[in-house]
């Protein structure tokens, strides 16, 4: 998101897909040498269904190989206070070394929310297709249809990582972020997910103090340069 908010690219940005990425397991849209897609069908691909093969071809596009990719994905990991995170691939598939925790999950989540609000143009998607309809394309997420508020964000498993889940929702402004992580089952994911996010909407509520840069009052000064300074939010 970073490169569209940037203007490296744009949703129409046609991404190749190489042997690497063709070659992918696990979720995929069964991408094609031959084939490509446009930013905008890549990221549908990538947050409805989890698509390994288009996340690899992004990333191969965006920094030249994979393993560029992962380079940044660990910089800005440690940008953000992701302390407890060590990314070794760009799709998540079990590999040694790669970890994370439900912190660091939110954390990442968060960011992408606040700063890259288009992306729950995509995240919220229900159902869609690509390729004229040929590929139907249905949410890994079923909050997406069933919880009130959702916005998202992103569901994943692998067989040690079992069933994880960062699940978002706006009510009334507010905002709330439940990190699920090795859930046994992908059902308990979703309930306790759910539970989470039902216990902060009923225990908490956005309150707006003030405008950012409003004056909140004037406070004397003593024995200062002035008699009296701002006090600002």
């Amino acid at each position: 998101m970073e490169a569209l908010d940037r203007g490296d690219i744009t949703l129409e940005t046609m991404i190749p897909c190489s042997e690497k990425a063709s070659s992918m397991g696990g979720s995929q849209i069964w991408l094609d040498t031959k084939e490509s897609l446009t930013v905008h069908e890549m990221l549908k691909a990538i947050c409805v269904v989890s698509a390994n093969d288009c996340t690899v071809a992004m990333a191969e596009f965006l920094a030249g190989s994979e393993e560029m990719f992962v380079q940044k994905m660990n910089a800005r990991a440690k940008e953000l206070g992701m302390n407890d995170t060590t990314f070794k691939n760009c799709h998540g598939i079990d590999e040694d070394g790669h970890i994370t925790s439900s912190y660091d999950i939110s954390l990442m989540s968060r960011e992408l929310l606040q700063n890259h609000p288009n992306i729950k143009e995509y995240t919220t998607i229900w159902m869609d297709s690509l390729r004229d309809g040929k590929s139907e394309l249905v949410n890994t997420n079923k909050l997406i249809r069933t919880y009130d508020g959702a916005t998202g964000l992103k569901t994943g498993s692998t067989s040690l990582a079992l069933y994880n889940l960062s699940a978002s929702a706006t009510r009334s402004d507010l905002s709330l972020i439940a990190v699920i992580m090795r859930a046994p089952t992908t059902k308990l994911r979703f309930s306790e997910a759910k539970l989470l996010l039902d216990y902060g909407f009923s225990n908490y509520t956005f309150e707006k103090i003030a405008n950012k840069g409003a004056v909140v009052q004037n406070v004397e000064v003593r024995k200062g340069t002035r008699k009296k300074c701002k006090s600002c939010v």
